[in-house]
């Protein structure tokens, strides 16, 4: 099972980062974008640590404090379950 959860962290966070990439870049030839909605579900529902890399990679929502604030929060959080998750599959022998 914490193999399913530490993939689909995995699958989010790459989707959430090329998300974060492509917005961008429709946001420089001025057309269709992505929501923000969109966005803030990518990095809530698994994606918080590739939508915080993407934010930071492509210089994207970085003047938005919600985004700032709020990706950095998720990212710390996703990194935290990660780290719990493998830590609690490989305990350090005694």
């Amino acid at each position: 099972m914490e193999e399913i959860i530490l993939l689909f962290i995995l699958i989010m966070s790459l989707i959430a980062f090329f998300v974060m990439g492509y917005d961008k870049s429709q946001a420089k030839k001025h057309k269709q974008r992505v929501s923000e909605r969109t966005l803030w579900m990518l990095a809530l529902f698994g994606g918080g640590i590739g939508a915080y890399f993407g934010m930071q990679l492509f210089r994207h929502k970085t003047k938005h404090t919600n985004f700032r604030v709020g990706f950095l929060m998720l990212m710390i959080i996703y990194a935290f379950l990660i780290f719990w998750i493998v830590k609690a599959n490989n305990p350090m022998s005694a």
